[in-house]
């Protein structure tokens, strides 16, 4: 698939997500250049802004296999994995795939289940596998998760670990619509919801050239060096007490390559990378607390800190080279 034919598939998927969701273009956006770029999103805001809608209506959007995951205090990792069950009749066990196994993974309130089960999908988001009882089952490709997370504030919430939040390639916050998109909502939603209506715009096949294409973007040195001299600012930053890993790198790069194919472009350049550095840095990164006591809330004193290293840091200017 050409570049070109990824911008003109991107813009229907976008459109088809936005026929449901109105005035939310970047959430979309974002949420297909994660899809692109093979990686998983964390969507995090306070209950009722469309957070689910809009994980339902990417998944709908491409016509591939999806499952969704309730997440509540007495959900049990094997109800996320699998489990095996003992078959009376062949006198063996039987694995019985858990709701994991699907091209796209809808984790709703991911942070209302305990670590245990939050754990449980550890290993597949990383290796796209699943293990149980001994048995490795690798997982359909391709795989992505798309949580949910109301803010930690909230009752009845647990805090993702450190290991897990650093799996997910980005973090977004849908925020509040605006009056006109309010509005609209009302209307469009007065005897039925749209995502009963919505269908597919893309196939899996589509969708997994349109993957192959994004990898295909070239990415000069002086970007990498870029990117690379980012993430290694947040590691020595005086208000920050835990810096991006090097898996932070690699999908900041890897996110940076789908936002160019989805403008049709062959390669990356620096704005790519600031345009993403906080959705994709922001969730990794823990602020000391003197950062927190000047700005009242984390993610609000990390995306400050990430704005101040992008402004400090030298654009190179040979980007195409």
């Amino acid at each position: 698939m050409s570049l070109d034919e990824v911008r003109t598939l991107a813009d229907r998927i976008i459109g088809n997500i936005e026929s449901v969701i109105s005035g939310k273009h970047e959430a979309a956006q974002m949420a297909l250049t994660v899809l692109l770029a093979e990686g998983h999103l964390l969507i995090e805001d306070v209950p009722g802004v469309g957070k689910t809608v809009l994980a339902k209506a990417l998944a709908t959007s491409v016509n591939c296999t999806v499952n969704r995951i309730q997440f509540t205090p007495d959900l049990l990792p094997s109800d996320v994995t699998g489990v095996s069950i003992y078959n009376q009749v062949e006198r063996r066990f039987e694995f019985q795939p858990g709701a994991v196994f699907a091209n796209i993974v809808i984790g709703d309130e991911i942070n209302r289940a305990s670590p245990k089960t939050q754990s449980a999908l550890l290993e597949c988001m990383e290796e796209h596998q699943v293990s149980v009882d001994g048995v490795t089952h690798p997982l359909s490709s391709p795989f992505t998760v798309i949580a949910t997370q109301n803010p930690v504030e909230m009752e009845g919430t647990y805090a993702l670990p450190e290991a897990q939040r650093d799996r997910f390639m980005a973090r977004i916050s849908m925020g509040y619509p605006d009056a006109e998109a309010e509005l609209d909502m009302l209307h469009s939603r007065d005897l039925a919801s749209p995502l009963d209506a919505l269908e597919a715009v893309a196939t899996g096949e589509q969708l997994a050239a349109m993957m192959a294409a994004a990898r295909t973007v070239f990415v000069s040195q002086p970007v990498k060096q870029y990117a690379v001299h980012i993430v290694q600012s947040t590691r020595r930053h005086p208000e920050l007490r835990l810096g991006a890993s090097p898996r932070a790198t690699l999908h900041l790069v890897r996110a940076a390559k789908a936002r160019a194919a989805l403008e049709g472009r062959e390669f990356v350049l620096p704005d790519d990378i600031d345009a993403l550095a906080v959705s994709v840095l922001g969730h990794r990164l823990m602020p000391t607390s003197r950062a927190l006591g000047q700005r009242g809330h984390g993610a609000a004193a990390v995306a400050d800190v990430v704005e101040r290293i992008l402004a400090a840091t030298p654009v190179p200017l040979s980007a195409g080279a």
